[in-house]
């Protein structure tokens, strides 16, 4: 499966939802389920309320329908850093995934929100390439001005298709 497959997601999956300025993560734990790291103020439904989190400093693990966490977003299969790092075997991402339900977790844009935590459960790495590019387009911005954030943004957005 090729890391942006846009087809059905298989157990150890990443999923990946478009949220506008920020994507949100998830791992595919089968039978139409997702393990996300969400706000503690967020109700069921859709969206991750990153205000909530960055404010609170804590997130909940929750385990909700594919369905209920994409909402009108769209999503992508998106295990695009297989070539760089050895995934778990799918049954022991999913058994660590939902080990983790339920459970409060200290949240951190820049350390630990919810791409690093689907690439902890996926290749026991913390990385948060949201993290790496936001730095990437702030410096750019400051260094080079608009221009510089203009080629950022469009870099972005050709990766991204």
């Amino acid at each position: 499966m090729s890391s942006w497959d846009r087809t059905s997601p298989k157990p150890g999956d990443l999923i990946e939802f478009f949220r506008g300025a920020f994507e949100h993560w998830a791992v595919y734990v089968g039978k139409g389920y997702v393990v996300h790291l969400a706000s503690p103020s967020e109700a069921s439904g859709p969206s991750m309320n990153i205000l909530g989190s960055v404010l609170g400093n804590r997130a909940i693990v929750k385990k909700e329908l594919l369905s209920v966490v994409a909402g009108g977003d769209t999503y992508r299969v998106n295990n695009k850093n297989d070539d760089k790092y050895e995934p778990l075997p799918p049954n022991e991402i999913v058994q660590q995934a939902e080990k983790m339900v339920g459970k409060c977790m200290p949240y951190s844009l820049t350390s630990s929100n919810c791409e690093h935590f689907v690439n902890m459960l996926r290749y026991e790495v913390n990385r948060s390439d949201q993290v790496i590019d936001g730095i990437i387009t702030f410096v750019t911005t400051i260094l080079f001005g608009v221009p510089g954030f203009v080629f950022r943004v469009m870099a972005r957005k050709l990766r991204n298709s």
